[in-house]
């Protein structure tokens, strides 16, 4: 089953002289239920901009995306859409220093509440064992290493339980050896939370431990 769908997306920048470069050349993806993906490119190929698209944080210039089948164009409540149904990992993380580990994969769970609920601060706790770093839920980014941040960033990403992770070069900032855990983690998650996850990055040996590759420019080549 298919849970994400591309559908002939373009998208183009400025240069500020009238001008404008294409990154973005009728695109069209697919990523099925539980299935890990690996989109790979060079800087500045785009693969930042396609997760953006796909997570309904930047409108295409021509093209859809489709999440459960919906067209995400015609969602009147992208955010709450996005804190349902998509859960982000970002490079450099984005850990909150004043919070704690705990505090910070709770934080998707306090869009528009007060506090978590017991069940989600359980699961939260659940997600934390299942990665391997239960025992730092209660001290904070400063304390702990770029490999558990990249952890606490994914229990982060999955405590509402999302359909689809995107991850942006989850791996970037991390040693060869903490880069192909986190790769790895990011498998066994598609597996066992049944959850798509798309990570773009330039690493090929990172890329290889995906179910499936493609490569950016062969998409907008039409050759994939």
């Amino acid at each position: 089953m298919d849970i994400l769908v591309l559908d002939k997306i373009c998208k183009s920048y400025g240069d500020g002289e009238g001008q404008s470069r294409t990154v973005l050349q009728d695109v069209s993806l697919t990523l099925a239920e539980g299935e890990f993906l690996a989109v790979t490119g060079p800087s500045g190929s785009g693969k930042t901009t396609l997760l953006r698209i796909m997570g309904s944080l930047l409108e295409p210039d021509s093209g859809k995306c489709f999440i459960d089948s919906e067209d995400i164009s015609g969602c009147r409540d992208l955010p709450g859409l996005r804190n349902r149904k998509i859960g982000f990992v970002f490079q450099d993380h984005r850990l909150l220093p004043q919070l704690s580990v705990l505090q910070n994969v709770l934080l998707p769970a306090l869009a528009g509440n007060k506090e978590a609920s017991e069940d989600t601060v359980q699961y939260a706790r659940h997600l934390l064992e299942y990665t391997g770093i239960s025992e730092l839920g209660q001290r904070y980014p400063e304390s702990i290493s770029g490999g558990e941040a990249a952890r606490v960033a994914l229990c982060r990403a999955l405590v509402m339980k999302p359909r689809i992770i995107l991850a942006d070069e989850p791996t970037g900032q991390l040693d060869h050896d903490n880069a192909l855990n986190i790769a790895r983690l990011l498998k066994t998650v598609s597996r066992d939370f049944r959850t798509g996850v798309v990570m773009v990055t330039h690493s090929e040996e990172v890329a290889a431990l995906a179910d499936r590759q493609v490569s950016l420019y062969r998409l907008n080549n039409k050759q994939d």
